[in-house]
C-alpha cells in the first residue's frame, strides 16, 4: 500500500476550505497540519476537518518532519516567499493562483525547484475544469481550433472582501490575480505562446489603491487572439465566463459547466473522475508527488504567463 502523503495547508479562508473540501475524497492524503492568520477560527476549521495541529506560523508547520507537502492558500503577496520557504524545508508545494505579483519571485521559485528536484505547482483551476478539459481533448485530437477567445472575469467587489463575503486582511487585483488565469489558458489551450499583450484600465480606487476595470487583449503565435474584460464593479452575474469561438464550434464555459454557443448543455460528467477543478488540480498535485514527475500546471508551465503578466503591467504603469 503506497505510503499516505502528509499535508500543511496554509490558509483557512474561502479557498483553503476549498481544498479542504476536495481533499477529502481523495485516497491516500491526510491533512496533517493548517495554518492561518487568527488562531482561533484556525482551530474552528481544524476540527471540522479533524486536523490535529494548528498555528499562526508557516514555520512551524515547515518543522514537522512528517509534513510531505504544502498547499498555500495565503495573500498573493507571500506567494513567492513562502513557496522558497518550502522548497527550502524539502516540502513540496503547490502554491494557490497567482505564483506570484512580481516576476522577480516567480522567476526565484522556478529556479529553486530546479535546485531541489521537487514538485512545486501553481492552482491554475482553469487547466482541470471539466469544461476547458473538454475543448482541451477536442484540440490535443485534432477536431478544434481556436480562432477567439473572448472572456469575461466579472465581480462585484467595492470593498475588500473574499469569495464568501467575508473580510480580507490583504487586496485581490485583477491584472496578478484573475488575468493570470485566461492568459495562461488561452496560451495553453491555443498551444501556442503569447507573442503580442496590450492592456488598458480604468480610474484607481481611491481606497484600495487598485484599478477597477481592466481590459486586455493577446495574440498567440499560431494568430489565435483573446479579449479579457476584468470588472470589480459588475453588479450583475458573477465569475468568469469563457466563449471560444474555433473553426468547428463555439463553446461556452462556465467554470466546471459548458454550453454550446447556442446554450444547449454538454455534459462533462465523464471528462474525469471528478467534476471538481479544485479536487482534480489536487489530485495532479499529489499524483505528481507519487510518480516523482512535472505536473500539469507546474512552476515552469505557467511562468510564461507570468512574464505576459510583468510585460502588461509595465505598459499600465507607462
Amino acid at each position: 500500500m503506497a505510503k499516505t502523503i502528509k499535508v500543511a495547508l496554509a490558509g483557512a479562508g474561502a479557498f483553503g476550505i476549498k481544498h479542504l473540501d476536495g481533499i477529502k475524497h481523495i485516497d491516500g492524503v491526510e491533512v496533517v497540519s493548517l495554518v492561518s492568520r487568527e488562531l482561533g477560527k484556525t482551530k474552528e476549521v481544524a476540527a471540522k476537518y479533524g486536523v490535529q495541529h494548528c498555528s499562526t506560523e508557516l514555520a512551524d508547520s515547515l518543522a514537522l518532519k512528517e509534513v510531505d507537502a504544502v498547499i498555500l492558500c495565503t495573500p498573493t503577496q507571500m506567494h513567492g516567499a513562502q513557496a522558497l520557504a518550502c522548497l527550502n524545508a524539502g516540502k513540496h508545494v503547490q502554491v494557490e493562483i497567482p505564483l506570484c505579483d512580481a516576476l522577480k519571485d516567480g522567476e526565484a521559485v522556478a529556479e529553486m525547484q530546479k535546485k531541489t528536484g521537487l514538485v512545486a505547482m501553481v492552482g491554475h483551476t482553469r487547466r482541470f475544469n471539466p469544461s476547458h478539459q473538454w475543448v482541451r481533448q477536442r484540440i490535443v485530437a485534432g477536431e478544434y481550433n481556436i480562432q477567439q477567445m473572448d472572456v469575461q472575469t466579472y465581480f462585484f467587489r467595492r470593498t475588500n472582501i473574499n469569495a464568501l463575503g467575508q473580510p480580507r486582511s490583504w487586496t485581490d487585483h485583477l491584472l496578478w490575480h484573475h488575468a493570470a488565469h485566461t492568459v495562461d489558458l488561452f496560451a495553453y489551450q491555443a498551444r501556442s505562446p503569447i507573442v503580442k499583450a496590450h492592456a488598458i484600465q480604468g480610474p484607481i480606487h481611491p481606497a484600495l489603491g487598485i484599478a477597477m476595470d481592466m481590459s486586455i487583449q493577446l495574440k498567440t503565435a499560431n494568430g489565435a487572439i483573446c479579449t479579457l474584460s476584468l470588472s470589480f464593479n459588475n453588479d450583475g452575474p458573477l465569475g468568469t465566463f469563457f466563449r471560444y469561438i474555433g473553426d468547428t464550434g463555439t463553446y461556452i464555459a462556465r467554470y466546471d459547466d459548458l454550453f454550446t454557443g447556442k446554450e444547449e448543455k454538454i455534459d462533462v460528467s465523464k471528462v474525469d473522475v471528478s467534476t471538481n477543478g479544485i479536487e482534480l488540480q489536487d489530485r495532479e498535485f499529489f499524483a505528481a508527488i507519487r510518480d516523482g514527475r512535472e505536473p500539469n500546471a507546474s512552476v515552469a508551465q505557467v511562468l510564461p504567463c507570468y512574464q505576459v503578466l510583468h510585460q502588461l503591467e509595465q505598459q499600465l504603469a507607462a
